[in-house]
């Protein structure tokens, strides 16, 4: 399976994940991975300053537009065991743009993230945002089957 075919399902879940949880508000979701995303939010009237001029590929991208505010989801997938360069990846996205949240997940396992995460407990790993709110990437395991995550594999449990 290649990592493109996780894209469609992904965005698909992300969509439905927002309808439940903002109601009201408007929801745009795209598979964006072959585009920066400062074009990708502009053509949805988003204006982010740090992602403009800046090479950022998110796979799958979610927006929600409640009133005066835009919140910004993020998804990056990948078809291999996780590795420490993966986060890093998606870290360096959030602490760029400062999603509301964001996801990596895979279709296979969580690799090394596995130890760091459950054996030695390095949540700390997946912090980002400013003051008071600090935020944590979740990491977990994608269902292909049910077109899912696998909700007890997700790092930190909600």
């Amino acid at each position: 399976m290649l990592e493109e075919a996780l894209y469609e399902p992904m965005r698909a879940w992300l969509e439905q994940y927002l309808h439940d949880k903002y109601k009201s508000a408007e929801i745009i979701t795209v598979d964006s991975h072959s585009e920066r995303l400062d074009r990708v939010l502009a053509r949805y009237d988003v204006v982010n300053e740090m992602a403009n001029d800046i090479d950022i590929q998110i796979d799958v991208l979610g927006i929600v537009k409640q009133r005066n505010t835009v919140k910004l989801f993020f998804i990056e997938a990948k078809k291999t065991r996780l590795t420490l360069r993966d986060l890093g990846q998606l870290w360096a996205y959030c602490k760029l743009v400062d999603p509301e949240e964001a996801f990596l997940l895979t279709s296979s396992d969580l690799g090394s993230l596995n130890k760091l995460l459950n054996s030695f407990g390095r949540e700390d790993l997946l912090d980002f945002g400013e003051g008071k709110k600090i935020k944590k990437m979740r990491v977990g395991k994608w269902d292909v089957v049910k077109n899912s995550p696998v909700y007890n594999s997700l790092v930190p449990k909600v």
